[in-house]
């Protein structure tokens, strides 16, 4: 909690300071922190009561060229395996992305990466090693009737992701001048495996509760559709979340 307690206020102080600079560079600015019950990751519990904070930055360059880069971390327990006793154990992850994007009219392409930093403790490196992770991304997205459908292949350039790719779908309702309902939807498949993974869905209810802030509750669920196979992650179940988010744009 410590760590997370420090992390919101150097991603404030950042915020606060890129906002002042904003309308000089042209740059689109976002801080979010939040929890979840569960922390599901491509359809994979790793842990419970995740508690998360991230900031973004994007900026639009003209001529359909785009950027956008930012850092998330979540603070959660997961289950560790001593000596045939189940225990849980504090994990720490941070991750760190960038994207470049390309409108073309029919669709828009990008190329981004990731960096998966796990910190883990000198005991937990011992009885349950995790690795450091680096992917590149390649997607195509555009919108249909309303509805944004993209496509994603995740390139693991230092473990082994199984090659997953995720097919998401989103669209927003709005149901009042401050109050919109969100509803998402990923479908994960196993390139190297040559099976689907996992179906997500996801349901808030966004609420603008000040002119540049949201707070959005919200359902997930997710289903097994790997028939057992698992994954890189470890094996996929059928579940179901709730948590709340809290979002500043500037």
């Amino acid at each position: 909690m410590r760590n997370y307690c420090k992390t919101i206020g150097a991603l404030a102080a950042v915020s606060a300071l890129a906002a002042s600079n904003a309308s000089a560079l042209d740059l689109d600015y976002n801080l979010h922190a939040g929890y979840t019950s569960e922390y599901i990751f491509r359809g994979v519990n790793q842990g419970q009561d995740l508690i998360e904070a991230g900031a973004d930055v994007s900026a639009d360059f003209g001529n359909g060229l785009s950027a956008s880069a930012g850092a998330w971390y979540g603070s959660f327990n997961s289950p560790l395996d001593v000596f045939g006793i189940n225990t849980n154990r504090s994990s720490d992850e941070l991750d760190l992305y960038a994207k470049v994007s390309q409108d073309l009219g029919f669709a828009t392409v990008s190329v981004g990466y990731i960096y998966y930093f796990y910190q883990q403790s000198d005991l937990s490196k011992a009885l349950f090693p995790v690795d450091d992770a680096q992917e590149v991304t390649f997607g195509i997205s555009r919108e249909f009737y309303g509805v944004n459908v993209g496509l994603t292949y995740y390139w693991d350039i230092e473990t082994d992701n199984d090659g997953y790719s995720e097919l998401a779908a989103s669209k927003s309702f709005e149901l009042t001048s401050c109050l919109s309902l969100g509803v998402s939807s990923t479908l994960g498949y196993l390139v190297e495996e040559g099976h689907l993974s996992h179906l997500g869905a996801k349901v808030s209810l966004d609420y603008g509760f000040a002119e540049h802030a949201t707070l959005s509750p919200f359902v997930a669920g997710t289903l097994d559709l790997s028939g057992g196979h698992g994954n890189y992650y470890g094996e996929a179940k059928n579940q179901l979340v709730g948590g709340v988010i809290v979002s500043v744009n500037f």
